[in-house]
């Protein structure tokens, strides 16, 4: 069992930047792969990116590419995403997301945990 909770929303303007943290509970998070998830009002929740559970491999949604970065710290139970240059378009609610498969996975029902959400607000 993982607990998940994000922290780190906010509202920012564009250009800006957040950077958003996901603790886990547990003595296994190294042992899962991650992945940071959003939901727009209206939309579909999508993955945003991803990072397995060494931290050796990630993937990056087309929209976010050279914008944001997944990392994480198994020694502090925290996976991160450092979001820069923000634009109105990334505004949602963002979820991070463990699964235990070792790879990457863009399937939003490979993941067996999720945490609560925090909100992401881009003004204009």
């Amino acid at each position: 069992q993982v607990q998940l909770v994000e922290s780190g929303g906010g509202l920012v303007q564009a250009g800006g930047s957040l950077r958003l943290s996901c603790a886990a509970s547990g003595r296994t998070f190294s042992s899962y792969s991650m992945g940071w998830f959003r939901q727009a009002p209206g939309k579909e929740r999508e993955l945003v990116t991803a990072i397995t559970w060494s931290g050796g491999g990630t993937y990056y949604a087309d929209s976010v590419k050279g914008r944001f970065t997944i990392s994480r710290d198994n020694a502090k139970n925290t996976a991160y995403l450092q979001m820069n240059s923000l634009k109105p378009e990334d505004t949602a609610v963002y979820y991070c997301a463990a699964t235990r498969l070792r790879g990457i996975t863009t399937t939003l029902s490979r993941y067996d945990y999720w945490g609560q959400g925090t909100q992401v607000t881009v003004s204009s």
